[in-house]
């Protein structure tokens, strides 16, 4: 112990007198096998070396540490360094082809005619590529957790290793405690690391092959061509397919191997330009090392940059974090809170949902829990990953949501008439407003200075510029509109040149053109005060907001406000009252809907069912109001809100937008620019998302 401790120590020190020179890039190898190939990349790359370590979990220390900047992990890897501890981030991710792509099959191989299903593998010797990997370990043992045959009632009961060496006669797990049956079939040291002959998906094919163990957990590209007939596919229905069937035979669709390193980058684009450097050397080639997979998977056909914002969780999706988290956390012991955490934007959300919390209590409980977040997106990952549940949004970031794997549940709605009797779904118009006499029309709106209520929002943004794009075909709305406001651009956008920020002398600089209600021209309130101001010259907006904001209901700035002050542009070219919304509008829109997981579906809309009979429009209980802003405009839900009303169960949320909705997004979705980095990185691989 006394020289492991000396050696850490000797280790560090090495490191802080041995500094590497700024643009290197150290690689974290964990075999003398691995480190021979790296050290021929190093031949041929400038500024490029490597680090030796164990194994995967020390790579993820040491660079973590700074000893080193990245390696290649697996998806249960990938999980691990991006845990807050050590706050790593997946940057560039394996393809391994046309079939594929950034995705791989986790398949369960046998010998052909050996005569056993996927649901009678109880008893049988199996063969893993290492403990915690995704298709050796994750996903098989998950998918047979979940459908009852490995019984494990969890973390507090026993350990899950414990439950799957009962489950298999033998196996070989690399990373498994050498004394359990989990090592029994290893070759070598029953290390995650090229040092077991069984390790990784090659070595579990051999363990396989060499008759050691009767199942292999792997990809579905192990099987060499020439040794195909010889195995088959265990299908979760129990049949047996051809190796080739791995698109219908599979236990899970799961994201490919990624480069991981520290959340920074400069250094990302560095890896990135090194391997991209290497012109005369095959990366995805183990041949001559007497090895398989070292570096990369030799199945990786390119490699390819993931969107910075891309983190563990977005880059493994929500089903697969799913399955880590049934094999990582206990089960839930005692009665567990009946509250929704409700997500919050900006302090003065904040604020309100804080009231609805503490005006929520019964029986001892609070109904609401509150989380915030600067920004919407922000929110929708909270919900991805359970730390919220729920928050109402505008459309637009409905349609992110849903690529994210959220669902709307329940939908606001503005006539009070259709609250006790649905009908038709509730919706709204998008509209473009200026003051009168302005001489503004719809077909005159080049080169001028426009107000939007967010980047991404339904009636700010994603139906007049879809309408736009569509006339123009130019993604560069900044040759459009000369400058303005649309809170969540890029600070030295022209579009955020018109924003104004808090307000505040202290910090109010801070807050300006972000996406929430710290910024003053945020949001419709926001965008109709912007063009109040002569910020901007046109708003984009939805039809109720003039008449709620005018002739003497409106805020402080807006008290001497008419609604006769201003107009609508139509798309012909004229101009129309305010009042003449139904004939002169951009779109018909769906109104803003409650978001979350689809598994807590049904707890959401009860519980808000619940909170509405108390604090709605006609609510039983006067000590809070869910569609009231004291604060502000809109904080929580739209003020205009009448009630709640439920979506049907099972509706998607391309159904929800309506076609006319997804038409003008298809159209925005050519230009990338108009893609928001969260979308991007839930949709930067097909395996991500549930089909």
């Amino acid at each position: 112990m006394k020289l492991l401790l000396v050696s850490a120590l000797l280790g560090c020190l090495a490191t802080v007198y041995a500094a590497p020179a700024e643009g290197t890039v150290r690689w974290c190898v964990k075999s003398e096998k691995e480190l021979r190939k790296c050290h021929d990349v190093a031949a041929r790359v400038a500024e490029f070396s490597c680090v030796r370590r164990d194994d995967s979990f020390e790579c993820i220390q040491a660079i973590k540490r700074e000893e080193a900047d990245a390696i290649t992990l697996d998806g249960g890897d990938i999980y691990i360094a991006g845990l807050h501890n050590y706050n790593l981030q997946p940057i560039i991710a394996e393809d391994y082809g046309e079939d594929s792509d950034t995705c791989y099959y986790a398949v369960a191989v046998a010998k052909t005619g050996t005569g056993f299903g996927f649901l009678d593998l109880r008893g049988k010797k199996s063969c893993h590529t290492g403990l915690g990997k995704s298709a050796g370990w994750n996903i098989p043992i998950g998918t047979l957790v979940t459908v009852g045959r490995i019984q494990w009632a969890g973390i507090e009961d026993r350990p899950v290793e414990s439950a799957v060496s009962d489950f298999f006669n033998a196996s070989c797990a690399p990373g498994a405690n050498t004394d359990s049956n989990l090592c029994q079939l290893c070759k070598g040291d029953c290390s995650r690391s090229h040092n077991e002959p069984y390790y990784d998906y090659a070595g579990a094919f051999q363990c396989l092959k060499d008759g050691a163990g009767e199942v292999a957990f792997i990809k579905h590209l192990t099987v060499p061509a020439a040794e195909k007939a010889s195995y088959e596919l265990l299908c979760k229905d129990n049949t047996r397919a051809p190796i080739d069937s791995y698109k219908t035979c599979h236990l899970a669709r799961v994201p490919a191997h990624a480069v991981v390193s520290r959340k920074d980058t400069n250094l990302a684009n560095r890896i990135y330009s090194k391997l991209m450097a290497l012109t005369d050397f095959n990366l995805f080639s183990s041949d001559g090392y007497a090895a398989k997979n070292l570096m990369f998977k030799d199945s990786t056909q390119r490699l390819v940059q993931l969107p910075m914002t891309t983190d563990s969780f977005l880059y493994l999706g929500a089903e697969y974090m799913s399955t880590i988290r049934s094999l990582t956390k206990a089960q839930a012991t005692g009665a567990t809170s009946r509250a929704i955490k409700w997500c919050a934007v900006g302090h003065n959300e904040k604020v309100k949902c804080d009231s609805w919390t503490i005006n929520s209590f019964t029986d001892g409980d609070s109904r609401i829990e509150c989380q915030d977040a600067p920004t919407v997106d922000e929110c929708i990952k909270k919900i991805m990953r359970k730390e919220a549940d729920a928050i109402a949004v505008d459309g637009g970031e409905v349609f992110t949501a849903g690529k994210c794997g959220l669902v709307p549940v329940m939908v606001e709605q503005y006539d009070a008439v259709r609250c006790s009797d649905p009908g038709e779904a509730s919706s709204y118009f998008a509209v473009a407003v200026v003051k009168k006499g302005s001489g503004l029309t719809w077909k005159t709106l080049k080169g001028r200075r426009s107000c939007h209520t967010g980047l991404g929002r339904t009636a700010g943004w994603n139906i007049p510029m879809g309408l736009i794009h569509r006339e123009t075909r130019n993604c560069d709305f900044t040759t459009y509109f000369s400058q303005g406001c649309a809170p969540g651009s890029e600070v030295d956008s022209p579009f955020c040149a018109q924003c104004r920020g808090s307000g505040q002398s202290v910090g109010g600089d801070r807050a300006r053109c972000k996406a929430s209600s710290e910024e003053q021209y945020y949001g419709y309130s926001g965008a109709f005060r912007c063009l109040v101001e002569d910020a901007g010259e046109v708003a984009f907006i939805k039809h109720t907001i003039v008449p709620e904001m005018t002739d003497g209901s409106g805020p402080v700035w807006a008290q001497n406000l008419k609604s006769s002050d201003f107009e609508l542009l139509c798309q012909d070219g004229t101009t129309q009252p305010v009042t003449n919304f139904r004939e002169c509008h951009l779109a018909k829109v769906p109104a803003h809907a409650v978001i979350t997981r689809p598994e807590s579906r049904g707890e959401v809309v009860s519980i808000l069912l619940e909170q509405q009979a108390r604090f709605g429009s006609s609510g039983s209980d006067p000590s809070f109001k869910m569609y009231q802003s004291d604060l502000g405009k809109n904080l929580l839900f739209k003020d205009s809100t009448k009630c709640l009303q439920e979506i049907p169960s099972g509706t998607k949320f391309q159904d929800f937008l309506g076609e006319e909705y997804m038409i003008a997004m298809q159209s925005l979705r050519e230009c990338s620019d108009n893609t928001s980095d969260l979308e991007k990185a839930c949709t930067f691989h097909s395996c991500q998302q549930k089909k």
